[in-house]
């Protein structure tokens, strides 16, 4: 008798132990952390409304596609229309775009010409820029008189290049090589088909020349000369928008944040979702969401840094790509970022990320630890 009762006592613990690890996820992969949840209402005037969103064909701006791919619109009610390669500023200024991803000098130059466009949230500080070269090329001098992508009069338009050719010890003026402008994804498949001899982008493109092995990448612009850190891109909003639908807005800077974290705590789907998206393969999107969160430093954010930006703007008048600039404190809106009920980046970082995925955490251990929290084969 007392071994029976005994027995069904085993028994009783031992399942009771089963399903609390079952209820645990039995410890070994991490519960879903980056599910979007808010506690702000849409307004009954909004729930029909569908936003519209324009984004680059940039690694930088992913998280447009993040957001939608991952379900974080949905999940915090939202309805979107995502809208790659989209003409933000001159968009916004017809009234035909809500939201989007514009860099910098692109942004400040359409907020002095009178676009309703504004900083609501951070992307992306810096970091993923290359100078791409042909395999012809195996010295930056032989870059003289040859066929560049650095865009019309780079020494008065592209800040990126100017640094990295200075580095280089290169001369900055596009008189002294055959400049093109094109898009990125049209740079790299120039230079593959042996068309162009180099170009400045943002990754992939970078990445996908060193995976096929058609260039290789002479310089990257990370962090300013000074040694410090400036600003890439932000999340941006039309002003008009944000005042007529704060509530959206709100929303939506809140869903950026959700796809910078998904992007950090879930760097394998998120690059199933870029190598869907941008149509590379699936080890450049890896590479290239390694750059950005890990190897590069934590380069994506949503953390406004005003200081930051004074520094980048300091730079640019200095370079004569900026002729002027508004005061920051115009066209940065930090109220929707602070409103939304986003995390705290620094804290976020601390507390979920360092632990997991140290900064310069070398690529194969970091993607075999990817793929093991997520439960995936590689």
């Amino acid at each position: 008798m007392d071994n029976k009762i005994r027995t069904v006592m085993l028994l009783i613990v031992s399942i009771s132990l089963l399903t609390l690890l079952t209820g645990c996820g039995g410890g070994d992969k991490p519960a879903d952390q980056n599910k979007a949840t808010t506690n702000i209402a849409i307004p009954e005037k909004d729930k029909d409304y569908v936003v519209q969103l324009g984004y680059y064909d940039c690694d930088h701006m992913t998280g447009a596609c993040i957001a939608k791919d991952a379900g974080i619109y949905d999940e915090l009610g939202l309805k979107v229309n995502v809208l790659g390669n989209a003409k933000v500023p001159e968009a916004m200024a017809a009234g035909q775009m809500d939201v989007g991803y514009v860099g910098n000098s692109r942004m400040m130059r359409a907020f002095l010409q009178g676009s309703p466009i504004v900083v609501g949230a951070n992307n992306h500080i810096g970091g993923s820029h290359y100078l791409v070269a042909s395999n012809d090329i195996k010295e930056p001098k032989d870059l003289l008189g040859k066929k560049l992508a650095i865009g019309t009069a780079p020494e008065k338009n592209n800040p990126s290049w100017i640094v990295m050719a200075e580095r280089l010890g290169l001369p900055i003026e596009g008189a002294n090589y055959e400049v093109l402008n094109m898009a990125d994804k049209d740079e790299y498949f120039a230079l593959k088909a042996g068309k162009l001899d180099g170009y400045a982008a943002c990754d992939p493109w970078g990445s996908m020349a060193e995976f096929e092995k058609t260039g290789h990448v002479l310089a990257a612009m990370d962090k300013l000369p000074s040694g410090e850190w400036g600003e890439c891109c932000a999340f941006n909003l039309n002003k008009n928008f944000a005042t007529e639908h704060p509530e959206l807005a709100k929303l939506m800077v809140l869903s950026h944040t959700k796809a910078i974290e998904h992007m950090y705590l879930k760097p394998v789907r998120s690059a199933e979702i870029f190598a869907e998206n941008y149509k590379v393969p699936m080890e450049v999107a890896l590479m290239t969401m390694w750059k950005k969160t890990v190897a590069e430093g934590r380069t994506i954010t949503w953390k406004i840094d005003l200081n930051n930006w004074q520094r980048q703007i300091d730079m640019e008048l200095g370079f004569g790509t900026l002729d002027k600039a508004p005061n920051v404190n115009e066209f940065i809106q930090p109220q929707y970022l602070n409103e939304s009920g986003a995390d705290d980046f620094d804290t976020f970082i601390k507390e979920k990320v360092d632990p997991v995925f140290p900064v310069g955490m070398p690529y194969e251990e970091w993607k075999a630890k990817a793929y093991n929290l997520e439960g995936k084969t590689a």
